[in-house]
């Protein structure tokens, strides 16, 4: 899966930046296939990226905002907010067909949508954190997002987003999700 090819810096923060510059790579490869047959594999390997990546940050790095400062609340509902947006549209674009105009389209609207979302917690978020928690504190948090990733569902489910929800519905959507990937590897 794409997410190998990250070097994996052990602290969270940096670890979550490098995977937004590997996303933001990985959609200008869907998008500039040479032949658009060629979008498949990468677009499913995006898709996954995205959806761990986005578990893992509602899992971990939300909450913990959160409970840091006291304007965490607002920051995370906004960024939840947008989450949840590009999951619904990253669910509609896995339904149309990879070789057309309307795929293109859709997905340069879900780039746009997702780069702009990592500019925000790059901003907003990131930085926060980073002030505040130590970091041996960002080591663990980046042990413990690796491990959300590891479990986490590799589709988007647009309403899972806060960290009891993925809790609650996480490893059944990931084991649903990985056994549908499995299935679709198998036949083709």
């Amino acid at each position: 899966m794409a997410e190998m090819i990250v070097q994996t810096p052990e602290e969270a923060i940096d670890f979550l930046k490098a995977q937004h510059d590997l996303i933001e790579d990985m959609f200008d490869e869907v998008l500039h296939a040479y032949d658009p047959q060629a979008r498949e594999k990468p677009f499913i390997e995006l898709r996954q990226l995205l959806a761990v990546h986005e578990t893992a940050e509602e899992m971990v790095v939300h909450p913990r905002m959160r409970r840091e400062f006291d304007e965490g609340d607002a920051v995370v509902d906004v960024l939840l907010a947008e989450e949840h947006e590009a999951k619904e549209l990253l669910s509609k674009i896995e339904g149309l067909d990879i070789t057309s105009q309307e795929f293109i389209d859709e997905l340069t609207k879900l780039r746009d949508a997702v780069l702009a979302h990592a500019e925000h917690e790059e901003t907003e978020e990131f930085p926060k954190l980073q002030g505040k928690v130590d970091d041996d504190d960002l080591r663990r948090m980046g042990a413990a997002v690796r491990a959300a990733e590891a479990i986490a569902p590799t589709r988007p489910h647009p309403g899972v987003e806060s960290a009891k929800m993925n809790f609650a519905l996480g490893p059944f959507a990931s084991m649903l999700d990985r056994a549908r990937d499995l299935i679709k590897q198998a036949v083709g």
